[in-house]
């Protein structure tokens, strides 16, 4: 089987799509990853071909927008960066499917291999990371600077979405869509996210049931896999200067913004901070130090990239920024954590967190020291919550995650072309999606 998969932004959403190609790799498989050149290495360690997207100064100048972290902008940003490449990555797609050959699985932003299906009639999984990108009415997910949907009228929850989608989505994305769609000879579509853009083949979740219980107006192609809990190589091992840290003292509070994150200046000085008044070591990691304090207490160190695989378990807290990458695996780690949620699915999946008695949400914008001091005390004091954390633990199994995720994707591949083709046909011009009414 000959499969591309797409991996469009950050460590976060490139990880994961890596993590499948990894599987599918050993499995024998021809695989191909679509990403920016920046992470080559990761296509490499997952034995995928990388398909660039883009350049490198195109990922670092989109990471240092300071639109990136806003709630209401930073979608507008990767909305509008989602159009901008979508010729480019029609090109790239076609220029390497084959039909009755290649199986596509696409990130929840790739909206050309959705065109694809319908033009070529390749097998296509969407797959989606986080609950929040489908869409649900009757379990609405927690937005930023919106009150708890969960507790209004269906015909208000409806109409948040239909605002969404209409409003900002259609707007940004569609003329460029729609664009594109007319030179394929295909029919324009509106409600892009919420009615079109999902496979009406397979759609895969990589979450597991207990932290997102289908709601029941989810598409009825989807499938929940699990966490794939993939942070590259499989055979990664802490660095040397991580290692030694840890095994000085007492296990230290983890802090991790997000990969992408370079605006994070007040979030590590109020990590340094809580750690002193705590009386506790820290561990601060980011790619970018020059947004690190200029001195640190004794015992807080900061260091680079660490695989969080072999790092969170040794911790005694995790305090990040709710990205379901890394919510995943603090939740396999079995250690309690802080959300500080800034944009995106992130508070969603805080919220999420809560419910399950394993974490605080302090809204990202209003992080300082007393806030995480006031969050972190409880949870590394009630040994109820760490009870919990190892229950919750011993349900992650990242690689029998991975492993279905890549059954339904040969499952697909395993049609004919014929069966391919009707799908593709009798999708064209529909909704993929209906809500309920």
């Amino acid at each position: 089987m000959h499969c591309i998969l797409t991996g469009l932004g950050s460590y976060g959403d490139v990880l994961p799509m890596a993590g499948l190609a990894a599987t599918l790799s050993r499995r024998g498989h021809r695989v191909q990853l679509v990403a920016n050149p920046y992470f080559e290495e990761v296509a490499a360690h997952a034995g995928a071909e990388l398909l660039p997207l883009g350049t490198i100064d195109d990922y670092r100048a989109l990471i240092r927008h300071p639109d990136l972290w806003d709630p209401l902008r930073g979608f507008r940003l990767v909305f509008g960066y989602t159009a901008e490449c979508l010729p480019e990555l029609y090109r790239t797609l076609a220029a390497q499917s084959v039909p009755g050959e290649t199986v596509h699985a696409a990130h929840g932003l790739d909206l050309a291999s959705r065109c694809l299906q319908e033009t070529r009639g390749n097998p296509l999984a969407t797959v989606h990371y986080a609950p929040i990108s489908l869409c649900s009415v009757n379990d609405p997910p927690a937005f930023f600077n919106m009150p708890a949907m969960h507790r209004a009228p269906k015909w208000l929850r409806r109409g948040s979405l239909w605002l969404a989608d209409r409003v900002m989505i259609d707007r940004v994305v569609g003329p460029t869509l729609n664009g594109l769609r007319r030179e394929l000879g295909l029919p324009p579509v509106k409600r892009i996210f919420t009615q079109w853009a999902l496979s009406p083949q397979r759609v895969i979740a990589l979450f597991p049931e207990w932290f997102a219980p289908p709601p029941g107006d989810w598409p009825p192609q989807t499938r929940l896999t699990g966490f794939p809990l993939y942070d590259g190589a499989e055979d990664a091992v802490l660095p040397t200067d991580a290692a030694e840290f840890l095994d000085a003292g007492a296990p230290p509070i983890v802090f991790a913004p997000g990969s992408a994150n370079v605006q994070a200046s007040s979030f590590f000085a109020a990590a340094a901070e809580a750690c002193r008044r705590l009386g506790r070591r820290g561990m601060l990691v980011t790619k970018y130090h020059d947004q690190l304090p200029p001195t640190l207490p004794d015992g807080v160190r900061a260091f680079g990239f660490v695989p969080f695989s072999r790092l969170l378990s040794r911790a005694a807290a995790v305090v990040h920024h709710g990205g379901i990458g890394t919510s995943g695996q603090t939740l396999a780690a079995g250690v309690p954590q802080v959300i500080t949620p800034l944009a995106y699915d992130q508070l969603d999946n805080g919220r999420r967190i809560e419910r399950l008695g394993v974490g605080r949400v302090v809204l990202g914008k209003r992080v300082n020291a007393t806030r995480l001091v006031e969050a972190l005390q409880p949870l590394l004091a009630d040994p109820a919550v760490r009870g919990k954390c190892s229950e919750i633990a011993s349900r992650c199994d990242g690689a029998a995650a991975r492993d279905a995720a890549c059954n339904l994707l040969e499952e697909l591949g395993q049609q004919s072309g014929s069966e391919a083709e009707a799908t593709s046909t009798a999708a064209r011009g529909s909704a993929a999606v209906s809500l309920p009414r």
